[in-house]
């Protein structure tokens, strides 16, 4: 089945709601996330529901069926590749290319996905630490903390960053943090939940609860 390229950037949403919701998705949540007035995101919610890649009833919560999961789950996997790709072989920064990603996701070609795949290696993560789908559609997993929930003083390895947004990327090459980075927590304060962090070799930083919830690490 093909898809306009709104539809797929709609499948997508949906799906990163659906997994940050307990599949309790509404319209005004999705509207919001796609930045389109609700009148417009219902007429495309009728469109998919019509397609059988959604379950929808006007005013009530919905989710994806199982193809309109298993399309989701295609769409963000090419987007993850193509991710590794301009970050591990063209060098791009990773800041740089969730847009340009964007487009990318967007080509049909299964042949191209599978090349793309095989000359990567077979990645599982992206450059965030996403976690790459496979051809099958399952998710590698880890067990990752964030830093609110890091013991003291125990070392760990930065593995994923939950919000990806530019503001976020700026404060993260800041402090020189990304994925890989060693560190440890040396303090909390009670008075704002701030953290006082080490990486690396760096000298000690402090960083705000909001930063330090959208940093994942592994043990």
């Amino acid at each position: 089945m093909k898809f306009t390229t709104s539809e797929e950037n709609y499948l997508k949403n949906i799906y990163h709601l659906q997994v940050m919701h307990d599949k309790k998705v509404s319209a005004s949540m999705l509207s919001e996330t796609v930045n389109t007035r609700a009148a417009s995101v219902t007429d495309m919610l009728k469109k998919l529901h019509k397609k059988k890649l959604l379950h929808y009833e006007p005013y009530k919560h919905f989710h994806l069926t199982e193809t309109g999961n298993r399309a989701a789950i295609e769409i963000i996997r090419k987007h993850r590749l193509w991710e590794f790709f301009l970050v591990n072989i063209l060098k791009f920064k990773w800041d740089e290319v969730h847009e340009i990603a964007e487009e990318l996701e967007h080509v049909s070609s299964t042949e191209l996905v599978i090349r793309l795949e095989q000359f990567l290696g077979f990645p599982s993560f992206d450059p965030h630490g996403d976690p790459i789908p496979n051809s099958k559609g399952k998710m590698p997993e880890q067990e990752q903390l964030s830093l609110e929930a890091l013991p003291l003083k125990q070392a760990a390895t930065v593995s994923y960053i939950r919000d990806q947004r530019i503001a976020m990327m700026d404060i993260l090459a800041h402090y020189q943090i990304k994925i890989g980075s060693r560190l440890k927590v040396i303090r909390r304060f009670d008075f704002d939940e701030s953290i006082e962090i080490k990486v690396d070799k760096q000298p000690a930083a402090t960083i705000s609860k909001q930063v330090a919830a959208n940093i994942y690490c592994t043990i």
